[in-house]
């Protein structure tokens, strides 16, 4: 079943559980879909939708950390609209994985100083797109390249 099929089932069921916190974070990114497959002038496969729902996740953490000292119910309520948006998503990549993937990386584009982030994140991006955040990837491949 595709993401925006899931998305439409899950706002029938948010719905009839009258949850209104999932409903309307369920709106917002169907709201998002649609607009992107707007601005394409076509239907979104589920990668370009995992992308669109990706950028609404790291959104919601941005947020919620900005939130975090001054107000903290705000916090709270973008965690709560990032573990539904995140439901939406395939599933997270572990830590070991993620340093399997950099590795891999590294080897392929021959990166052996920081000057050689740039090619390593080109090509692990693509492969943590919607599995990971995107600056714990930066992070890692950071930390590795300074060994």
């Amino acid at each position: 079943m595709s993401i925006q099929n899931r998305l439409n089932e899950a706002m029938k069921v948010a719905m009839k559980a009258k949850d209104s916190l999932r409903l309307s974070t369920i709106r917002m990114a169907r709201t998002a879909l649609k607009n992107a497959e707007i601005e394409a002038r076509q239907e979104l496969d589920d990668q370009s939708a995992v992308k669109v729902l990706s950028t609404l996740v790291k959104q919601r953490r941005e947020a919620a950390d900005a939130y975090r000292a001054t107000r903290p119910e705000l916090a709270e309520k973008e965690e709560l609209e990032l573990a539904v948006l995140q439901e939406f998503l395939p599933a997270q990549l572990s830590q070991s994985e993620l340093q399997e993937l950099i590795d891999r990386a590294m080897a392929e584009s021959g990166a052996s100083s920081m000057r050689d982030m740039g090619a390593v994140m080109k090509l692990v991006t693509p492969q943590t797109t919607g599995r990971a955040d995107g600056r714990l990837v930066s992070e890692l491949v950071r930390k590795k390249l300074a060994e």
